[in-house]
């Protein structure tokens, strides 16, 4: 059946260029749009500028420029990112637009007259200079815990402490140095806490294959949370001077931003629909028959499973049938830091000529479909890049084309050796993977399917070599002629099968190698299912891609931050002076440490220990059942970011009983001299209860 599809990405903010983490989410999503397509669905790939806010207008106040010239900047320099990485959107807008004017409030007209917003007088910090109110942000002073100076209004990067920004000790604001006064104003709420949202959200967080388990954990854990923690209300509503969308009952407030952001997503289909002769209720109405599909990153979970649906849902809106969330994207395993060094500029990548798919493959090679960060590597990204893409699937068509152009004149048998014998083809083993693929496609776990697909095309290489074609040109019969036609052509076959298994990653290239191989430029996944014609006349063979070299990512990291991205080699460099004087344990055989059974595990839960000072409490899912494991790893991870995550575990470890209970197994971790533990983890594509050898 024909899946009618309304994607979107989550809407970057208009107060700067895209960066690598925007386009690790545009290309994910882009890939799973364009499989859709492939398989015949019809999918609608929707973006938006998210142009509202303080931060918008205090920026543009810096740059001499009035909001609406700022955000419009922001956007003429979009397309150049989009274009340059081969991301199709069908629509680009903005949240500062009429449309999403007009909804904005006409969710909130429809939320006020279900009973879900009221007014609430609240006290905020004032800046009597600039003459507004101060998020959280703009606000620094002594911490009230431990009297670290300079701290925000919300945490103390010292101690950590969390506490409001009318606890901090000589306050003042970041915008003008001035004191801050404490003033009271009204503000509306929307009221989340009331029992028909959370009835709503429970029935709507129960629907298998929405999200994803650890997100599906985290929502029950803010929903079901009790005390301080428990499901509060939502203020939605902000002071003027505010950049944003003017609340139509209520003089001189705005909407917050992250009111009107998320709406924004209906905003650029609406205005899609309109230049496209559309019906936009088709697509907006509670019972639409379309699938609204979100693809977001970690830190924007709350909005978007909580606040999102319940707004949508007693507005009178679709609610999202599937919100994909993906963790954050680090250069050779730091955060992104320009000061570091760390850091990858999408246009630069593109303004040094580099292939904008090699990104994407290796992007797409490294995602899966967990919540899971990943690391931008950059002697992987080469090694990779140059071993797949150029070692393993071009290889194919520039090895085989080559007899083909030069002794047959282009043309193609229909025959592949191995059937005439009445064996099975290297062609039909691969094309029974297609199924597989797709279905991996459509999970959105790209790196097993790219894994899949390599070795596919190993198994194309391989058979090419068992042949020897180069060995029966050298013969001079009509058989080797046919020989060598058919094996030729044969490998052809498989590489215009490995084409159509990466276009969704690699749509130029694949549109390059169907030039290249005389077919039509939209490939459909149902042509995996047949093969090119005899007499079929292929073209001449042109490189379709280059390697990676050295330099190129030299350039794209510069000179001084080269030695800090490359492969972590200041990192490694400080690790090895750290260690140079530690000598080797006592060596061991072979038979010591295969007794030494290691296994996959899946962390399902963490939990801290009451009364350990380095403890967790760790669930793991070893494959064949769950055991209780305690790890000394409490001063280097948050319980929270490691469920889901997978770990290797000593799996045949004698159970030890602890003042805290058992444990039942023990993770792997890696230390220094210096301080920094660091659990292990496999590679994405790995599964619970896999043997590590």
């Amino acid at each position: 059946m024909t899946r009618r599809l309304f994607v979107t990405t989550a809407l970057p903010y208009a107060n700067g260029p895209f960066h690598i983490g925007h386009i690790m989410e545009y290309i994910q999503a882009d890939i799973w749009v364009r499989f859709q397509r492939m398989q015949g669905h019809e999918a609608h790939f929707i973006g938006a500028d998210d142009a509202h806010g303080a931060p918008i207008m205090l920026a543009a106040e810096k740059a001499g420029k009035s909001p609406e010239e700022f955000i419009a900047e922001i956007a003429r320099g979009r397309k150049r990112y989009l274009d340059g990485f081969h991301i199709e959107f069908d629509n680009w807008h903005s949240t500062h637009s009429k449309e999403n004017t007009e909804l904005s409030q006409d969710i909130y007209r429809k939320l006020k007259k279900a009973g879900l917003i009221y007014s609430k007088k609240i006290e905020q910090f004032f800046d009597p200079v600039k003459g507004m109110f101060l998020a959280d942000r703009y606000i620094k002073g002594e911490c009230p815990v431990c009297g670290t100076k300079d701290q925000y209004g919300d945490a103390c990067e010292n101690c950590s402490s969390v506490y409001s920004p009318t606890q901090l000790i000589n306050p003042y604001s970041t915008l003008s140095g001035a004191k801050p006064e404490l003033r009271s104003s009204d503000h509306l709420f929307f009221k989340l806490s009331d029992e028909r949202c959370v009835g709503f959200l429970r029935e709507w967080l129960e629907v298998p294959g929405r999200l994803q388990s650890q997100v599906v954990n985290k929502a029950w854990e803010w929903l079901d949370a009790e005390g301080d923690k428990a499901l509060g209300d939502w203020d939605i509503s902000r002071d003027a001077p505010y950049f944003g969308i003017p609340i139509p009952d209520f003089p001189g407030k705005y909407f917050y931003v992250w009111l009107d952001a998320p709406i924004g997503y209906l905003a650029s289909m609406e205005n899609y629909c309109e230049r496209k002769g559309l019906s936009f209720a088709d697509f907006a109405r509670p019972d639409a028959k379309v699938e609204m599909i979100h693809f977001i990153g970690k830190d924007i979970i709350y909005f978007h499973t909580l606040f999102w649906p319940a707004m949508l849902h007693f507005s009178g809106y679709k609610t999202p049938d599937q919100v994909n969330v993906h963790g954050f994207i680090t250069v050779s395993g730091d955060k992104m830091s320009k000061s570091r060094g760390t850091g990858i500029d999408p246009l630069k990548y593109l303004e040094l000529g580099m292939n904008p798919e090699w990104l994407r493959y290796y992007i797409a090679a490294k995602l899966n479909a967990n919540v899971e960060d990943i690391d931008f590597d950059p002697d992987d990204f080469l090694a990779r890049v140059n071993s797949d893409l150029v070692g393993k699937y071009i290889n194919i068509a520039s090895r085989a084309s080559k007899f083909i152009n030069e002794r047959f004149g282009g043309k193609l048998s229909g025959v592949g050796v191995e059937s005439r014998e009445g064996m099975h083809t290297v062609l039909e083993t691969c094309r029974r993977k297609a199924p597989e693929l797709a279905k991996l496609y459509n999970n959105r776990d790209y790196g097993k399917a790219l894994r899949e697909i390599m070795a596919l095309a190993d198994t194309a290489n391989e058979w090419f070599d068992e042949k020897r074609p180069w060995e029966i040109a050298k013969r001079t019969s009509k058989e080797a002629d046919w020989e060598l036609q058919s094996v030729c052509s044969t490998a052809l076959n498989l590489f215009r099968l490995l084409t159509i298994y990466l276009a969704p990653v690699l749509p130029r290239i694949a549109s390059d190698a169907a030039t290249f191989l005389n077919i039509k430029p939209k490939l459909s996944w149902l042509d995996a299912t047949n093969s090119l014609s005899d007499g079929h006349r292929i073209s001449s063979y042109t490189h379709l891609v280059t390697r990676v070299e050295e330099k190129q990512l030299d350039a794209l990291f510069g000179p001084a931050a080269a030695p800090a991205a490359r492969s972590q080699q200041t990192h490694a460099e400080h690790q090895q002076r750290e260690l140079k004087e530690g000598k080797v344990d006592e060596t061991i055989s072979i038979d010591d440490f295969s007794k030494v059974d290691l296994r996959i595990a899946r962390i399902v839960k963490a939990e801290h220990v009451e009364g350990a000072d380095k403890l967790l409490k760790l669930t793991l899912d070893a494959g064949n059942g769950t055991r209780t494991v305690f790890a000394g790893i409490k001063s280097a991870y948050d319980p929270a970011k490691l469920e889901g995550r997978l770990t290797v575990m000593v799996a045949n470890l004698a159970p030890r009983k602890m003042k805290f209970g058992v444990s039942e197994g023990m993770v792997l971790a890696a230390s220094g001299e210096g301080p920094g533990l660091y659990l292990l983890s496999p590679d994405s594509g790995a599964l619970p209860g896999m043997k590590v050898k």
